[in-house]
């Protein structure tokens, strides 16, 4: 975080978005009753990013996979209950496939833990409240990234000697700033995709990060169990189906224009 922020704000100031981040201040002026929900959204982001780094080194790294294989359909349920959004054709073939995937990880894997309900609950908490505040844009996410800068200053001091990693693995010195340039990109991309598509959609197409994570792990010489097939061979045809349908709504987008 300390160094994503950074390079967060640098993306937001090229770009020409840093608008929004005194926009999302003024309305907090205005309005100071919504401190409480930023405080909040804020919290949340905060336990999703310490999770995804606690879990693999604690032996919850398949729990928080099965978490974000949950997500989009805990996000198109919200979609629906929460904005009434109805799925399209091809978005409930998608969804189909994907639960095919994710009912045979539940049989293998024989439940949920903590972990898994953190994640695939805790996104859709987070980014309700942001659209009901207003701060669902890059602003309200740098404010976001800004209120955690305590705690993450918190954890630098209070882990390891960073300047005795430094020593033992020079690599860090570019690695790191690269991550944090990665990872700024990466939230930058996410807001403006949660802003710009329908909930549901943007839930499904949540699916395509743990496909890519696994596509990684085969490249670095992991390999599926023969039982893993049948979670991940449906939900890549449903990334699939995903892709048309997002091709079709960029088509609509540009005809409305």
């Amino acid at each position: 975080m300390l160094i994503s922020l950074p390079f967060m704000t640098l993306l937001l100031c090229l770009s020409g978005d840093w608008k929004w981040v005194p926009l999302v201040y003024k309305r907090l002026r205005e309005k100071p009753a919504l401190l409480p929900c930023v405080v909040l959204t804020s919290a949340l982001v905060g336990v999703q990013l310490w999770i995804f780094m606690w879990a693999p080194l604690n032996g919850h790294g398949l729990d928080v996979s099965l978490g974000y294989f949950l997500l989009p359909l805990t996000m198109v349920i919200t979609g629906r209950i929460v904005y009434g959004e109805r799925l399209s054709r091809l978005q409930k073939i998608a969804a189909a496939l994907a639960a095919v995937g994710v009912a045979n990880e539940l049989y293998r894997t024989g439940g949920f833990s903590w972990t898994t309900l953190v994640v695939c609950v805790g996104y859709p908490l987070y980014f309700v409240p942001r659209r009901r505040c207003g701060t669902d844009n890059l602003g309200g996410l740098w404010l976001d990234m800004m209120l955690m800068v305590p705690v993450a200053l918190w954890f630098v001091l209070e882990g390891d000697s960073i300047s005795e990693a430094l020593a033992q693995r020079p690599a860090l010195y570019w690695l790191v700033p690269l991550m944090g340039l990665v990872s700024a990109a990466a939230g930058y991309s996410y807001i403006l995709a949660s802003r710009l598509l329908p909930f549901s959609l943007f839930g499904l197409l949540s699916y395509a990060e743990p496909v890519l994570l696994v596509a990684v792990s085969l490249m670095l010489g992991d390999s599926l169990k023969p039982g893993q097939w049948m979670t991940y061979l449906p939900i890549w045809l449903a990334v699939v189906v995903l892709v048309l349908e997002g091709l079709r709504h960029l088509n609509r987008l540009r005809r409305s224009i």
